[in-house]
């Protein structure tokens, strides 16, 4: 009886070295995974302050395209009126020089 409650005792004893072992390598996965989740969610952070950032950025440049597009636009129809009336000037210069 002794020598089955020996038996016993060690193989709790196993048994409780294994479960402190497993314990121990949970925690510190448990630990590698809890700071793994941090590092992704300040990562997110970053990112999501960037893409609002770049999404502002967006904004901004398309609506200086835009007044970019409107002032050649402009640009475009001051120099079509201008080479019209360059135009007519040569063409009434060139009619001046033949009446003369």
């Amino acid at each position: 009886l002794i020598v089955r409650l020996m038996e016993d005792a060690n193989e709790e004893a196993e048994h409780k070295g294994w479960c402190d072992t497993e314990l121990s390598t949970n925690e510190q996965t448990r630990k590698e995974k809890t700071e793994a989740v941090e590092t992704l969610h300040a990562e997110i952070d970053q990112l999501e302050a960037s893409i609002a950032k770049l999404t502002e950025d967006i904004s901004e440049l398309t609506k200086a395209v835009a007044e970019l597009d409107a002032a050649m636009s402009e640009a475009t129809t001051l120099r079509l009126d201008e080479k019209a009336k360059n135009e007519q000037t040569i063409k009434d210069a060139g009619e001046a020089q033949t009446a003369v």
